[in-house]
């Protein structure tokens, strides 16, 4: 197992969770200030801030911690990034279903992507102590990602209702729902009793999702790293950036037919790596070449031979 002098120093932890903490505040106000319809330019602007400030730290991780410290981290945010493509997919299916107004989607996103960030935190904490513990448990994750990936080729966007899923039907149960979400809200007073709203339970539903799909990339991360610091920072830029580019791939939905099949090609080249590590041993960088070429040629074959749609207008 691999493990960088100085990463588990606590005042490196902490500096990075300020700097987090900040980059949120500065979204905050400057992106999440009003409710309105983002278009398509201002989403590409934000998402290439984003993607710059994630390459300007792993200029930091090359500097402070060395070459193969920086490619581990390069080959994460990748991986995370191109995993959370069908997680978007997924939440543009439950925007539509909740019939969630365009305007108040970016703030649903925001508060989603802070739970994001503390249940990736607590599951990336939990995964690395199992493979602190028990190496073997490498590969159980491969055999999952196998599995995952194969389960991916067959399962289709479309049939998934968040309206039949448990979590919504529990929240029924428990607490009053209004459609009514007052400008926003996520909580109000309907008829004199306490109620949340439907936007409320998107965010719930967003969040559950986001768990299920992290029990993919997690897993799939360890395969190019076990460095808990490597794990999570990659992670949580990756995540950092998928607000915005949710308006990007919102409106390019339709261009993109096939992305789920290369998803799942990924799944399984991460999984099978995994397994076979101790047999046959796959470079970092041929690792990384692979999964970085296996999206870029299920885009362009989604945009050349899949289903010609337009975008929506900016």
């Amino acid at each position: 197992m691999v493990h960088i002098a100085g990463v588990n120093d606590i005042v490196m932890w902490i500096g990075f969770i300020v700097l987090i903490i900040i980059f949120l505040v500065l979204d905050l106000g400057l992106f999440n200030k009003k409710k309105r319809v983002v278009s398509i330019k201002q989403a590409l602007t934000w998402t290439g801030i984003w993607v710059g400030l994630s390459l300007l730290f792993s200029l930091f991780v090359f500097l402070e911690f060395g070459n193969d410290a920086g490619i581990k981290y390069l080959g994460g945010y990748i991986l995370e990034k191109s995993l959370s493509l069908d997680n978007i997919f997924v939440i543009f299916l439950i925007f539509a279903s909740f019939k969630i107004e365009a305007k108040y989607q970016h703030r649903i996103l925001f508060w989603g992507i802070i739970g994001a960030l503390i249940m990736r935190g607590i599951l990336i904490g939990v995964g690395s102590a199992l493979v602190e513990r028990f190496g073997w448990i490498l590969y159980i994750f491969g055999a999952f990602l196998v599995y995952s990936g194969i389960k991916m080729f067959f399962d289709k966007e479309e049939d998934f209702d968040p309206h039949e899923s448990w979590i919504v039907r529990t929240i029924h149960k428990i607490v009053p729902v209004s459609r009514d979400h007052k400008d926003g809200r996520f909580f109000i007073t309907d008829k004199k009793r306490f109620a949340i709203t439907i936007m409320l339970v998107t965010l719930i539903v967003i969040e559950f999702t986001d768990v299920v799909f992290a029990f993919d990339s997690i897993p799939a991360i360890f395969g190019i790293t076990t460095d808990a610091f490597i794990i999570f920072t990659s992670n949580i830029f990756a995540i950092l950036g998928l607000r915005s580019l949710y308006f990007v791939v919102e409106r390019l939905h339709g261009m993109f037919e096939y992305l789920n099949v290369g998803l799942a090609c990924v799944l399984i080249f991460i999984g099978a790596k995994m397994l076979l590590d101790s047999f046959i041993h796959i470079a970092l960088l041929l690792s990384i070449g692979i999964v970085f070429g296996i999206i870029i040629i299920s885009i362009i074959y989604s945009i050349y031979f899949g289903k010609k749609v337009k975008a929506k207008a900016v």
